[in-house]
């Protein structure tokens, strides 16, 4: 039997309705305003009068999308009738658990056209997770087309509450996909919610039970979207970046243990663990975070990449001297090189300011640990801070079966860092369409000029770095990279 797209939007109602949501029917803007008076009283414990409503309307409709998510994490100077000021919150970031939950369906707006949307949950009274269902047997990518046709048509009509919308959700009952309000965005970037272990959870009543619920989809606007500053828009951690992130805290919170992360290349490190560090600096206990790289364009890189999420979030480090100064200051995130990290530990110059440091509970995150990490500066780093906390980012792990022997032996990345917390692999990756698959080919033998074959000696380290053949290989590449990568609109490995 075929469900309609009425009888999907009313079961997933009763299935919110389950989770604690309160059911709320709400037909129009006059509604949305008059519930979002009582949700903001309620949630504040206070009474508004209604000219005091009026000014917060007039507060919350201003600016785009991003400016009104930066509206929404901060409190209102709220100038009240007596003279008195009262610092009015629209959501709680803190404590997420700790707000008002209800669902609506088919609020209609008049704006170039009018619409009514399908499921609207909303927190504290504004619409901030908006869901679009189409019937079993459509694709959802409709309904993808159909939130882009609202925003353009009607979210911003009647006080724009509806640019406060967070995440959306689209689904069909069979498939279900979120992603964050962005007018820029693709339907590729929609993701599906997954476990722990990747497992895709694609069934709305799954997705409900799972994503949906109260604390959890709280904790995802409070504390899992990142307000991009550069290109001010809204971005939405993926599962597994969620998982990772939530495992490092917790590690960070009830042990003094290491762990690492193993990421494959392309699935978005630096969002990451820039979430990580970012949530880490505001643990009490933790006296700073060190994002630790093993080049200095990737110091560089690194950090223009984190003040792209939040301007000025990073101190970079010019020279050691500047290191250790920032050590020894106020900087609660710092991104360095190991080899900078290393001379700031070793020298006797740096010895008196950084003797204050060694008993302090710091955080180190490397970016792929697999590399410079496996020699002396990760010793002297694990012997000097007496209370330091490691975790690694890492695509290629090291295992005992590939680890390469050095003066401290066969060292792999279990070794040094413990456990490994998280696992998304590049099978993980192609499965979900973050990456492209591999085009693997093999063309055999260089040919010369004259179209005769060069015989390849097997282990012969002369032949291959033979200069004549190097530049045989670089003139077949430059020949047929075009064709081969389709015009440069694909990337090519050696």
């Amino acid at each position: 039997m075929t469900q309609s797209e009425a009888e999907l939007e009313q079961q997933l109602i009763d299935r919110l309705t389950g989770l604690s949501y309160e059911p709320v029917t709400l037909r129009n803007a006059e509604d949305l305003k008059a519930n979002l008076k009582t949700q903001l009283e309620k949630h504040n414990h206070i009474k508004l009068s209604d000219t005091e409503f009026k000014s917060i309307l007039n507060h919350l409709d201003k600016g785009n999308v991003f400016d009104r998510a930066k509206r929404l994490r901060d409190k209102m100077e709220l100038s009240r009738d007596d003279g008195k000021t009262f610092y009015l919150e629209f959501l709680n970031t803190e404590h997420w658990c700790q707000n008002q939950y209800q669902v609506t369906n088919q609020i209609t707006q008049q704006g170039n056209y009018k619409n009514r949307y399908d499921v609207t949950l909303l927190i504290n009274g504004l619409p901030l997770v908006q869901i679009e269902l189409k019937r079993r047997g459509l694709g959802i990518k409709e309904a993808f087309n159909q939130i882009n046709r609202y925003q353009r048509h009607s979210y911003g009509a009647d006080n724009g509450l509806f640019q406060y919308v967070q995440i959306f959700v689209i689904s069909n009952g069979v498939d279900t996909r979120y992603y964050a309000n962005n007018r820029k965005q693709e339907f590729k970037q929609t993701f599906f919610w997954a476990d722990q272990e990747n497992n895709l959870i694609t069934q709305l009543e799954d997705f409900a039970d799972s994503f949906l619920e109260k604390c959890h989809v709280s904790k995802m606007i409070c504390k899992y979207i990142v307000l991009h500053e550069s290109d001010k828009v809204l971005m939405v951690l993926r599962p597994y970046q969620y998982y990772a992130v939530e495992a490092i805290i917790e590690r960070v919170k009830d042990t003094d243990k290491n762990g690492y992360i193993w990421h494959t290349t392309g699935s978005g490190k630096t969002l990451t663990s820039f979430k990580a560090a970012q949530i880490l600096t505001q643990i009490p206990k933790v006296h700073k975070v060190l994002f630790v790289v093993d080049r200095a364009d990737l110091d560089y890189q690194t950090s223009r990449e984190f003040n792209y999420f939040s301007p000025d979030c990073v101190d970079t480090t010019d020279n050691t001297r500047q290191l250790v100064e920032q050590m020894a200051g106020d900087n609660r995130l710092i991104v360095t090189t190991i080899q900078k990290l290393n001379r700031a530990i070793k020298s006797q110059r740096h010895e008196a300011a950084m003797e204050s440091l060694k008993d302090k509970r710091i955080v180190f995150i490397f970016d792929e640990c697999h590399r410079s990490q496996f020699g002396e500066t990760h010793k002297n780093i694990v012997k000097f801070f007496t209370k330091a906390q490691m975790f690694g980012f890492t695509g290629t792990p090291i295992f005992a079966d590939n680890a390469a022997s050095n003066e401290h032996g066969k060292r792999t990345t279990k070794d040094l860092f413990e456990e490994c917390l998280h696992k998304y692999v590049i099978t993980n990756a192609i499965a979900d369409e973050n990456v492209l698959k591999f085009s693997v080919e093999y063309w055999g033998k260089i040919k010369r000029k004259d179209g005769t074959l060069i015989t390849e000696p097997k282990l012969d380290r002369e032949f291959f770095e033979n200069p004549d053949r190097i530049s045989l290989i670089v003139d077949w590449i430059i020949a047929n990279h075009n064709r081969k990568t389709h015009g440069r609109k694909f990337s090519a490995m050696l």
